[in-house]
């Protein structure tokens, strides 16, 4: 029989339920309605197009293919109490970051900051899952950060909230069980873009020509940009040619007279800046030579100017390698894999037992049956 003790118990907790469920019901009609407004926004930049329309054809039919790997990535995504989901990192809509963390945390870990693609217009946290659990698997935390795509912001947008992100997990990293001295940033894509962007942008801080700092680029120990776009205006017509047309492009780059402010190869050859080019950490630039969503003329042209500016820099190019193989292809299929070592071996340097663990781990499960995995690369929209 219940007490009256515990009637009254009862009757505290059931407003605080009910508030709580309120609360979920408002947030969720909040991003709905958030969501469905974007979208109208942003179709009525595309307009009625036969490139983009095939392009998101290709794409539904690239990700029905590689299904069978998302779902497992999905699972551990939403249930592991090791991925630590839509931390908080600014007042701004998608401030916000997943943590990927090690089964054992109790020594400090390199941490590695990603920033996901997207063509500055579907980037998400969640697209870096699986090379935040993989890597996690290594003892390796792993940062995504997420950043508001357009049209909800444009690339100063995008740029202040990666760069607060990043921010926010030097800072506090270490209460999560991250080295911080052993911090590394990298960008995919059109987040290598805007990772480039906010790195000269905080160097330039750094040397006296802008705002106060709340981080240090010395906190980082080295850049990876993987697949990465550096020069906007050789790549407005490339773009425009594979559905990205230009004047959303152009939309997104806040209009023509912004693309040498937003091009990383560009800015790095202004003598304005030449005083930052000190501050900037190893820069390694890795790329496939069959990408056709952006050449790897790209990561080429932009290594040469960063050399020529003095910085310190490395070029990998993959052959045969196209813009997904890297990201999604090559981890989905498992076993081992040079992209995937290269950046395990430099997040593990001067660590003699990580690498010592390193040489004796399992090769990568594989998730995808090769089959659908060369039918997607066949018809993949990137």
């Amino acid at each position: 029989m219940a007490t009256p003790n515990n009637n009254r118990e009862k009757l505290r907790r059931r407003p605080v339920r009910q508030r709580s469920f309120t609360r979920d019901i408002e947030h969720v009609a909040a991003e709905t309605y958030l969501i469905t407004r974007l979208t109208f926004t942003l179709l009525q930049y595309l307009g009625i197009g036969y490139r983009w329309i095939t392009r998101l054809l290709a794409l539904g039919c690239y990700a029905m293919l590689l299904m069978p790997g998302f779902l497992q990535v999905a699972y551990v995504y939403f249930f592991s109490s090791k991925v630590k989901r839509s931390i908080v990192y600014g007042d701004q809509p998608r401030n916000r970051l997943d943590l990927y963390l090690p089964v054992d945390v109790s020594e400090p870990k390199p941490v590695l900051i990603f920033v996901t693609g997207g063509a500055w217009i579907i980037g998400y946290k969640a697209w870096g899952s699986l090379l935040g659990l993989q890597l996690a698997e290594r003892d390796i935390i792993v940062a995504c950060i997420d950043y508001r795509n357009f049209p909800q912001g444009t690339i100063s947008d995008m740029v202040n909230d990666t760069c607060q992100g990043i921010s926010f997990v030097v800072n506090n990293i270490a209460s999560y069980g991250g080295d911080p001295n052993r911090i590394y940033l990298m960008g995919q894509s059109a987040g290598a873009h805007i990772s480039a962007c906010a790195l000269l942008e905080q160097a330039t801080r750094e040397s006296g020509k802008g705002d106060s700092v709340s981080w240090s680029i010395s906190q980082l120990k080295a850049y990876f940009g993987l697949s990465g776009g550096y020069n906007l205006l050789d790549l407005v017509d490339h773009f425009n040619n594979r559905g990205l047309y230009r004047s959303i492009f152009l939309s997104i780059m806040e209009g023509e007279q912004s693309l040498k402010k937003f091009s990383p190869e560009i800015k790095i050859q202004d003598p304005c800046i030449k005083d930052s080019i000190p501050l900037l950490p190893p820069i390694i630039l890795f790329h496939g030579t069959a990408d056709y969503s952006i050449p790897s003329i790209a990561s080429e042209q932009f290594a040469d100017a960063l050399k020529k500016a003095g910085a310190k820099t490395d070029l990998i190019l993959y052959d045969g390698k196209t813009h997904t193989d890297l990201f999604l292809q090559d981890p989905l299929r498992g076993g081992k894999e040079d992209l995937f070592d290269q950046v395990v071996a430099i997040l593990h340097s001067n660590d003699s037992e990580a690498i010592a663990k390193d040489a004796t781990a399992p090769p990568r499960r594989r998730l995808v049956p090769e089959i659908l995995l060369q039918l997607a690369r066949k018809i993949s929209p990137f």
